[in-house]
């Protein structure tokens, strides 16, 4: 892989014929199932689910990222699909917890032992590997996340429900790999909601779920969707604690909450994925905006260790400006690239 790779962290612009964008935007991200959002019949779901993969992959391919994920498209939110898959939850009788807003959202809730019964995403991998021949990530979210975003009304506390969560997603990730992903990827958006709790367990959870993992190991973590969360805060209170934990790759937002650089030094034994797209513009980047945010990475990390990305999943971009950003990231790259 060249140096300044560009990659999808996570999920695309689901069209408006498969799902309501409206209603999506217009709730909190969806923790337990939301099948009221699909504007299609559950017997042709899958199907055009399936069709709108191809789609978004062939955005992406177009634009020209250098690895892709299949948006996601199969999703209500980034971590619904994955953690109400699970044994050991109540689906008829949601909980309640309090989300990074502050507002009570509905969650899963947790009655009996957390196990994976079955595989749940590794389809979706099969269905993307058979798409393209060039790298793929596949996103799960994380343990720490997941135990965040749950009613626990079985565990003693919440570590021992993370590392619970942390098994089932640590099978998954065995079986990713197996299906051809290049790189599995952990979603940890609360380890920034929650830094103390995330200091006491975090660490201990992320290293199970990648206990004897192969490929290409990435863990996402960034403050919400910007849809959801408008003013977000210009540095992270848990980020050089991630440079000890197992995974090569850490995918940070920076670009709409203006970081300041100098934070890249936090990491400096792994490759960082730099969100260089403000996901809460509807403006499309020029190159040369893109191209400004990479050069003021540069001074604090090395060109070999740095990708680059959105701040997060596009999922609440309408597509033709998802579209447009993905080619100004593809274009900006490849100016400084050409600078090296």
């Amino acid at each position: 892989m060249h140096a300044l790779a560009t990659t999808v962290v996570g999920s695309y612009p689901q069209p408006d014929w498969l799902i309501d964008r409206e209603k999506l935007a217009g709730r909190l991200p969806p923790r337990v199932p939301a099948r009221e959002l699909w504007r299609v019949d559950e017997a042709w779901l899958e199907e055009a689910q399936d069709d709108a993969t191809v789609l978004a992959v062939r955005d992406m391919e177009e634009a020209g990222i250098d690895i892709v994920t299949d948006g996601e498209i199969r999703r209500e939110s980034y971590s619904n699909r994955f953690a109400n898959a699970l044994e050991g939850l109540d689906l008829d009788e949601p909980g309640t917890a309090l989300d990074r807003t502050g507002h009570p959202n509905p969650v899963p809730k947790v009655v009996g032992p957390i196990r994976r019964a079955h595989q749940v995403q590794v389809r979706d991998a099969e269905f993307l590997r058979a798409l393209r021949s060039r790298p793929i990530r596949v996103t799960v979210p994380g343990p720490f996340t997941m135990s965040q975003q749950a009613q626990n009304d079985h565990y003693p506390d919440l570590r021992t429900l993370a590392l619970a969560y942390a098994q089932a997603v640590n099978e998954e990730l065995h079986d990713l790999v197996a299906a051809g992903a290049d790189v599995v990827q952990i979603d940890e958006p609360y380890l920034q909601a929650r830094p103390d709790d995330a200091r006491e367990y975090a660490l201990e959870a992320i290293e199970r779920a990648f206990d004897g993992v192969a490929g290409t190991k990435a863990l996402h973590t960034c403050f919400g969707y910007a849809a959801i969360v408008h003013e977000k805060p210009n540095g992270y209170p848990f980020l050089a604690e991630l440079d000890s934990c197992p995974a090569d790759e850490i995918s940070i937002e920076a670009a709409q909450p203006r970081l300041d650089p100098s934070i890249l030094e936090q990491l400096p034994s792994k490759r960082v994925i730099l969100g260089v797209l403000d996901l809460d513009d509807m403006e499309v980047e020029t190159a040369e905006i893109v191209a400004d945010r990479i050069r003021a990475a540069l001074g604090h990390i090395d060109a070999d260790r740095l990708m680059v990305g959105p701040d997060c999943g596009m999922k609440y971009l309408p597509r033709e400006v998802a579209r447009g950003k993905l080619r100004a990231l593809v274009e900006g790259a490849g100016i400084v690239r050409a600078e090296l």
